[in-house]
């Protein structure tokens, strides 16, 4: 964004106070979302989707208690779509929270759909396509709720929103189809390009000296988590996904793809320099680090535009914030006993395609062929029953006002970021990395805090676990995910299928039209349980389903071990038409040369890929990654590279 549109992100408070609950509006956007053409860190032209033929897409700004209308038109010709309000509870109103085969079809190309609800919750959300991993191909943008009675709203001047993200320069489709390929069978995410603020990589907020700022922060990218800091200012976080807190002081502070943080900023009181700020993608979550892989991007808070714009100077380490200490502002107590424990694992494991599924336990989510929702509505007494619902949604049944705890189990070595659609939950506990299942741990109901921390999305560490609770008090559909994109698409999400009887009193027979129009446009049926059997509830042939496993005794590290026979096959081959070619000048025998043709002792056990064209290629084809001219020291290291996911 240019310096001249900084103002743009400014909001000022004495409009903002002015503003009363009692005067509730109805905000209606109309939002046609076809195909732009962007080039947002300046590497490369594509196409992404817009928003009325612009993008980056709006900000969404609504007064708490307002009922807003969003009227869609797809006019992107070859997908379809859907958007997702993310965070917002939808109370009421389950059938607008927009994850497609859960509470509706996908908006068909050509086709009209109308979100209609209001906002009963104040703070920072954002809004994105729920959609066949869809936005991260740029449909997704900030959705703020004002509230006129912020506890915070002496404190602060005016407000900023910045967004943070990372980037990719491929189209999804094509990342997927690889993704999801017995190509890749280690579940290697692609890596992104850039990181971005405010969709771009020249950021500027105007500052203006001794005035404070609420700064409204959230990452909308698809894979990473971003570290952030402010150069020569501190943070002092007021609100996490929409739940004020108690002021806590913050150097850096850390968010996974879909967190949010709020926090108050100072200017300083002379204008004699500009200061950065970074944003750096957490790259733990990386297994491979592409050559254009910019994993920095930096913005500037301006108090004089005449002033240069300094670099930023990069960290050492990463001393961030610990967001299992904070407290919401309200002070709500730790919820009873829970009344049903719904205890997961979290495991990446091949099917028989050959591709790396994720699974919550031994179940990889496959969407039913009727929406959830439209299942609840059509099923009578049995929708009580979590077998309608097929095996493969992993549903759970909750009865009205149930306390639930959800127990996730990382048997994973990497980090999941975990989110509940349709609540908060109160964050009892997270153990540190590898401390392995809480089950087998000491910890009991004295260790978890009197007041927890809530928010919607809650970071799993690797090989660790959490332990979320939350009340059963909005009937609905909901959705509990990964939010890691990649995971997502590959399998990590269960279904809470929350007063499913009650759900029918409040929304039989008004389901509006224009969603039932959208499933017959693609054929979809809207009654009938997960196989649209609507004879027999029961009978679950038919229901769509995943790869069948893996034949008994050939398991992932099976395929490894078949990658890596072939791999050494065509090394043995290449280095004896090499040896045949080289003469005697070339040959490790008579100087001392390595493989590569790089000089060293007699006998080293150091090669390098740069003469191995066909281990290159073949690696390329299987992994997406070149290892041409790297250094391995022993047939281990190749299988690494095969399967980095995997322990050896």
């Amino acid at each position: 964004m240019a310096f001249s549109n900084v103002h743009r992100l400014l909001l000022p408070i004495a409009f903002l106070s002015s503003i009363s609950l009692s005067l509730a509006a109805t905000v209606t956007y109309d939002f046609e979302i076809g195909w732009v053409t962007a080039n947002p860190d300046g590497k490369a032209d594509r196409p992404v989707i817009g928003i009325n033929g612009q993008w980056p897409v709006p900000a969404m700004e609504v007064t708490l208690g307002d009922r807003v209308i969003v009227n869609v038109l797809n006019s992107l010709g070859n997908q379809s779509t859907s958007l997702h309000f993310h965070g917002l509870f939808m109370n009421g109103s389950t059938h607008m929270d927009g994850p497609v085969q859960v509470s509706q079809c996908p908006i068909a190309p050509g086709s009209r759909f109308t979100y209609d609800f209001v906002v009963n919750q104040p703070g920072t959300y954002w809004y994105h396509s729920h959609n066949k991993g869809q936005y991260p191909d740029g449909l997704r943008g900030a959705f703020i709720v004002h509230d006129p009675e912020n506890p915070y709203k002496d404190q602060f001047d005016e407000e900023v929103v910045i967004t943070v993200s990372d980037w990719y320069h491929d189209e999804m489709p094509g990342l997927i189809t690889f993704f999801m390929s017995k190509e890749n069978p280690g579940g290697a995410e692609p890596v992104p390009q850039s990181a971005l603020f405010n969709d771009t990589k020249e950021l500027k907020v105007a500052f203006q000296p001794g005035k404070t700022y609420f700064v409204r922060m959230v990452n909308i990218g698809a894979f990473a988590g971003q570290h952030v800091w402010f150069e020569g200012h501190n943070m002092t976080i007021v609100e996490v996904d929409g739940v004020y807190t108690h002021p806590a002081e913050a150097s850096l502070i850390y968010l996974s793809a879909a967190q949010r943080c709020s926090f108050l900023i100072t200017a300083k009181n002379e204008t004699g320099a500009n200061y950065p700020f970074v944003a750096s993608m957490d790259t733990t979550l990386f297994d491979s680090f592409p050559e254009d892989l910019d994993y920095n991007v930096t913005g500037w808070l301006v108090y004089d535009g005449a002033l240069p714009l300094p670099e930023a100077a990069l960290l050492d380490e990463f001393d961030v914030f610990d967001d299992m200490t904070l407290q919401p502002f309200d002070d709500e107590p730790l919820f009873g006993e829970p009344d049903q424990t719904v205890t997961l694992s979290v495991i990446m494991a091949n099917l028989n395609d050959g591709g790396n599924y994720a699974f919550f336990d031994n179940i990889t989510y496959t969407a039913a062929k009727v929406p959830t929702l439209y299942t609840v509505l059509s099923s009578g007494d049995l929708a009580t029953n979590p077998e309608v619902y097929g095996e493969y949604t992993h549903p759970f049944v909750l009865e009205k006002d149930q306390i639930v705890d959800i127990v996730v189990n990382n048997i994973d070595p990497g980090r999941h970021p975990f989110h509940l659609h349709g609540h908060n939950f109160q964050a009892l506990w997270r153990s540190e990395e590898e401390a392995g299942l809480f089950e087998e741990s000491n910890v009991t109901s004295a260790s978890f805090p009197a007041i927890p921390m809530r928010r919607d999305t809650l970071v799993l560490y690797p090989d660790g676990n959490i332990v979320l609770r939350f009340k059963a008090d909005n009937p609905g559909v909901w959705l509990f995910h990964c939010h890691i994109e990649w995971h997502v698409i590959s399998g990590l999400a269960a279904t809470f299928v929350e007063a499913p009887l009650a759900l029918q009193q409040s929304l039989g027979g008004k389901i509006p039209q224009d969603h039932l129009d959208n499933c017959a446009a693609l054929s979809i049926p809207t009654t009938g349980n997960a196989a649209a059997n609507t004879a027999d509830l029961l009978d679950l042939s038919g229901q769509p389903s995943p790869p069948k496993p893996l034949p008994e005794g050939f398991t992932a590290r099976g395929i490894v071990a078949l990658t890596f026979s072939i791999v050494t096959g065509l090394l043995g081959v290449g280095v004896i038409v090499w040896y045949g070619l080289a003469g005697d000048e070339g040959r490790p025998g008579a100087q001392g040369v390595g493989v590569g043709g790089e000089k060293g002792e007699k006998g080293d056990e150091t090669y390098t890929c740069s003469r191995t064209a066909p281990v290159a290629r073949h690696l390329e084809r299987t992994t997406g990654r070149l290892i041409d001219g790297t250094t391995m020291n022993s047939s281990q290291n190749i299988m690494r590279v095969l399967y980095p996911k995997r322990t050896l």
